[in-house]
C-alpha cells in the first residue's frame, strides 16, 4: 500500500512545534561557519570591477593595457555582461555602477591599482531620476502605459466604451454616492539591497571542471550560468554555499561578475575571488523599486468603502517594462465592489530592480492601506473599526488572500496584545508629553507561500545514524533545523541526532529560496522520504516481533506497537535489521502538486505604537505587534526570529532606508553604510510575535513565512504617525525632515 503522508496530531508531536536551538547556531555564534567571503583558495587571484561613474553615458573608448603594466596584475579585460559580448566603444550605459572592466591580480591592492590605470572616455547623456513625479516622466517621454482595469457593479450598455463608462460611473459614485471621500497622494521611495555579505563568488577551474563557492539563495539552479561561458556541461560545475550573509531576493543568479570569475579562472589556471565592494553592492546588486499613487476613495456613512479610483506609478530602472506594482494589487488586500486602477511604468537611470522580500507587496500595502486609515481620520472613527468593517461579512467577500474570518481573529488577538482600545485616541487628539505625541496604526497583508520544488535522499545507517542530502540552502531562516525536526518527528529521535547535509548542487536538486517556498518544499520532501523509510524499517521490525507493521510507530528512540509499547525494539536494534547496507530513500515534491502536507495563502495583522517629537520630527517605535498564520508551525523559535527580522526591516524602510539620487546627475549619493541609514538596536522598540494556529490552521499543513511579515510595517507605522499627529506624512521613509515639513504645511 502507498504511504499516506500526514503530520501527527498536536498531542502526539514530540519534535514538531517545539522550541529548539538552531542546528547551526553554535557554528555561527563562534565564527566557525564559513561564508563565501571566508573562502580563500591556494594561489587565488583577487578580481575587482570598475563601475561606470555616470548614470547615463556612451562609452567613447576603453584602454585596459595600462592596467596590465601594474605589478601583480594578471588579467584586465572589458566585462562581458552577456556571454561573448564584452563592453565596447559605442555602448550606452543607463545607470551608475554598471561594471565595465574587470582586473584580477595577486593582491587586492594590485587589483585596485590596475583599475585606476584603466583609461575610459565617456560621452555623458541626459539623465532622468525624478520617479516621484509622473507628470514630469510623461513630459520627458520616460513613461509607458502599464494597463488599466475596471470592476463595477453596474455594466455599460451595449456598444458603450468601457473605459469611458468606467470613468463616468466612478465620478458619479464619488460625487453623489459617497458619504465620505478621501483624495490624497501616497508614496514609498526606492530602497536597495544591503546584504551584509556582498554578492560574489570564489571559483576554481581545474581539470575541465569548475567549483564555485557562491553567495546564493539558489544552490541547485546556478550551475548553468557558470557552465555556459566556459563551454562545459552544467554537470561539470559544483555550486557550494554552506552559509549566506543575506539574500532577501537578490541572490538568485550567478550574475555576470560570477561568469567573469569563471572565465578568468579558466584563462589563468588559478582560483579567482570576485566579491562586490560595498558601494557596488548598494548600486548594482538590486533594489526594491518605488511606488506612488493618486487616490480617490469613497465610502458610505458607516465607513464601508464603495468606490476606488487611482493612478499609480514607480520605477524599476531603465527598462520600459520593468514595472513596480501590478494594478491587480491595488488596493491592497481590500477589494471594493467598484474600482478603477491605472498603472504607469516609468524608465529612469537607476539600476534595475530585483526581488526584495515580498516583491511589490510592501509598496502596494503602504500606498493603499494609508488611504483606509485616512478615511478613519476623516470620520473621526477608530481605525481598527474601519479596517474590521471592510473585511466583509463572510469568507467570500471583499478581501483577497486570507479569509475575512482569519483577519478578524488576528485583529482581535493583535488588539489585545497592543491594548488597542485603551491606548487609541482620535487622530491628532492624544495627550502630549511636552513635544512628544503618540499614536497607533495597523495594516494587514497576504502572501501565497506554497511549497517549492524539493528533492532529498535520506540515508539510515545500520547503526541507527540518520543523515539527509538536499540541494537547498539556508538563508538564515533555519532550514537545517526545520529538516532535522521533521525527520526527528518521523523517526522518534532527538532533533540533534539528525545529520543535515545541504548547500551543494551535487545533492538532489531543490528550488531557489524565493516566494517563501523553501520550508514548505523541504518539509514535503523530507516527510515523504521519512515516512517511506519508516515503512521499510517497520516491515523488518514487524517480521521480528510478529506484529502488523502498519501498527508500529517511532517514539522516544524506539519502534513500538501503537497500542502495546511492551512490544518494541530500540531504534538502533531496528536499524541493525538492515544488515550491512544503509537504507537510502529518495523523495521529490514538485511545486503545485496536490498535497496533504502543505498548502498556501496566509494573512497577517500588524500594529504599531509610535512616539513622534513634533519639535525634532523624530519617530520612535515603542511597540510592534505581529499576528501571523502560516499553517502548521514546525519550528516556532526560528519562525519568531524570522518575523522579528522582518519587523526590523520594516521599521528600517518606514523610517530610515532611502536611495537618494541627485536629480541633476542621477548619481546615488548615499551608497555607503555611513549614509545609507538602517536600524540601530535603540530604534526597534518592543517586538511581540504571535502565531494564529488553531487546529484548522494546523490541518492546512506547512506554509512559507519569509515574505509576509515584511509587507505591513510601512503602512502600520505610517498610520501610527498619522494618528499621533493628525497629519499624514508622505512618502516613506518618514524622516524627521518630512515630518516637520508635513506639520509646517498643515499649520500653513
Amino acid at each position: 500500500m502507498a504511504v499516506e503522508y500526514s503530520w501527527p496530531a498536536k498531542e502526539k508531536s514530540h519534535a514538531i512545534g517545539t522550541r529548539v536551538k538552531r542546528v547551526d547556531g553554535m557554528a555561527k555564534a563562534t565564527g566557525a561557519a564559513k561564508y563565501t567571503y571566508d573562502v580563500n583558495l591556494k594561489n587565488q587571484l583577487i578580481a575587482k570591477g570598475l563601475g561606470c561613474p555616470h548614470a547615463h553615458c556612451r562609452i567613447k573608448s576603453i584602454d585596459v593595457a595600462p592596467a596590465l603594466k601594474i605589478a601583480g596584475v594578471v588579467y584586465a579585460e572589458p566585462v562581458e555582461r552577456s556571454p561573448g559580448k564584452p563592453v565596447k566603444s559605442g555602448d550606452e550605459i543607463e545607470f551608475q555602477g554598471e561594471l565595465l572592466v574587470v582586473v584580477a591580480a595577486d593582491s587586492e591592492g594590485a587589483a585596485r591599482e590596475g583599475l585606476n590605470a584603466v583609461k575610459i572616455e565617456y560621452e555623458q547623456l541626459p539623465v532622468f531620476v525624478q520617479d516621484a513625479d509622473v507628470a514630469a516622466a510623461k513630459a520627458a517621454g520616460r513613461a509607458a502605459a502599464g494597463g488599466a482595469r475596471s470592476q463595477l457593479e453596474k455594466e455599460p450598455d451595449a456598444g458603450e466604451n468601457e473605459q469611458a463608462f468606467a470613468q463616468r460611473e466612478i465620478d458619479r459614485l464619488l460625487t453623489t454616492g459617497s458619504a465620505h471621500v478621501v483624495e490624497a497622494e501616497y508614496g514609498i521611495d526606492a530602497i536597495t539591497h544591503c546584504c551584509l555579505e556582498p554578492h560574489g563568488s570564489t571559483v576554481e577551474f581545474k581539470d575541465g571542471k569548475l567549483t564555485a563557492y557562491l553567495s546564493t539563495q539558489n544552490v541547485s539552479q546556478t550551475a548553468a550560468a557558470f557552465a555556459t561561458p566556459l563551454s562545459i556541461a552544467p554537470t561539470d560545475v559544483e555550486v557550494k554555499c554552506d552559509y549566506i550573509g543575506g539574500g532577501f531576493g537578490s541572490k538568485f543568479a550567478a550574475d555576470y561578475w560570477g561568469a567573469e570569475a569563471a572565465r578568468i579562472s579558466k584563462k589563468t589556471g588559478r582560483p579567482v575571488k570576485f566579491m562586490l565592494d560595498r558601494d557596488q553592492e548598494l548600486k548594482i546588486a538590486g533594489n526594491r523599486p518605488s511606488g506612488y499613487i493618486k487616490v480617490r476613495m469613497g465610502a458610505d456613512k458607516d465607513g464601508m468603502i464603495t468606490v476606488w479610483d487611482s493612478e499609480h506609478w514607480g520605477t524599476g530602472g531603465p527598462a520600459p517594462n520593468n514595472s513596480t506594482i501590478n494594478e491587480q494589487q491595488i488596493p491592497y488586500v481590500y477589494a471594493p465592489k467598484n474600482l478603477r486602477r491605472v498603472q504607469t511604468n516609468i524608465r529612469t537611470n537607476n539600476s534595475p530592480s530585483r526581488a526584495w522580500r515580498a516583491p511589490n507587496h510592501p509598496q502596494a500595502c503602504a500606498i493603499t492601506q494609508t488611504a483606509l486609515d485616512d478615511l478613519a481620520m476623516k470620520m473621526g472613527a477608530d481605525s481598527l473599526d474601519i479596517f474590521m468593517k471592510n473585511l466583509g461579512t463572510d469568507d467570500r467577500a471583499l478581501v483577497r488572500g486570507a479569509k475575512p474570518s482569519v483577519y478578524k481573529a488576528e485583529m482581535e488577538i493583535a488588539a489585545k496584545l497592543m491594548d488597542w482600545k485603551a491606548k487609541w485616541h482620535p487622530h491628532g487628539k492624544g495627550q502630549a508629553k511636552g513635544s512628544i505625541v503618540d499614536g497607533l496604526g495597523l495594516a494587514i497583508h497576504t502572501w501565497g507561500g506554497g511549497a517549492g520544488q524539493s528533492a532529498c535522499k535520506v540515508r539510515i545507517h545500520p547503526n541507527g545514524d540518520v543523515e539527509t542530502m538536499c540541494g537547498t540552502q539556508d538563508l538564515g531562516s533555519g532550514t537545517r533545523t526545520v529538516i532535522a525536526l521533521v525527520l526527528a518527528e518521523t523517526f522518534g529521535l532527538p532533533y540533534d541526532a539528525i545529520r543535515v547535509n545541504i548547500g551543494t548542487s551535487k545533492y538532489p536538486a531543490s528550488g531557489a529560496s524565493g516566494g517563501s517556498t523553501t520550508v514548505g518544499g523541504v518539509c514535503e520532501s523530507h516527510r515523504r522520504a521519512g515516512q517511506d523509510a519508516f515503512e521499510k524499517i517497520a516491515a523488518l521490525v514487524g517480521k521480528k516481533l510478529d506484529v502488523d507493521p502498519a501498527k508500529l510507530e517511532a517514539v522516544n528512540g524506539r519502534v513500538q506497537m501503537a497500542d502495546n509499547s511492551a512490544k518494541s525494539v530500540s531504534w538502533k536494534e531496528a536499524c541493525s535489521l538492515l544488515g550491512m547496507t544503509p537504507l537510502e530513500v529518495d523523495a521529490n515534491y514538485q511545486r503545485g502538486a496536490r498535497s496533504t502536507l502543505s498548502s498556501s495563502q496566509v494573512g497577517g495583522v500588524q500594529m504599531a505604537h509610535v512616539e513622534v517629537d513634533k519639535e525634532t520630527g523624530v519617530v520612535k517605535v515603542k511597540k510592534f505587534v505581529a499576528v501571523q498564520d502560516i499553517g502548521l508551525v514546525i519550528a516556532p523559535q526560528q519562525a519568531e526570529s524570522q518575523i522579528n527580522g522582518a519587523l526590523i526591516m520594516g521599521i528600517a524602510y518606514a523610517l530610515f532606508e532611502q536611495r537618494i539620487s541627485d536629480p541633476t546627475t542621477g548619481l546615488f549619493v548615499n551608497a555607503d553604510l555611513a549614509n545609507y541609514k538602517l536600524c540601530r538596536l535603540g530604534d526597534v522598540g518592543e517586538l511581540v510575535v504571535e502565531f494564529y494556529e488553531p487546529e484548522s490552521e494546523r490541518k492546512r499543513g506547512v506554509i512559507g513565512l519569509g515574505e509576509p511579515p515584511v509587507i505591513a510595517p510601512g503602512a502600520a507605522i505610517s498610520n501610527a504617525v498619522a494618528n499621533a499627529l493628525g497629519v499624514r506624512v508622505q512618502p516613506l521613509p518618514l524622516t524627521p525632515q518630512r515630518v516637520l515639513a508635513a506639520l509646517k504645511k498643515a499649520k500653513a
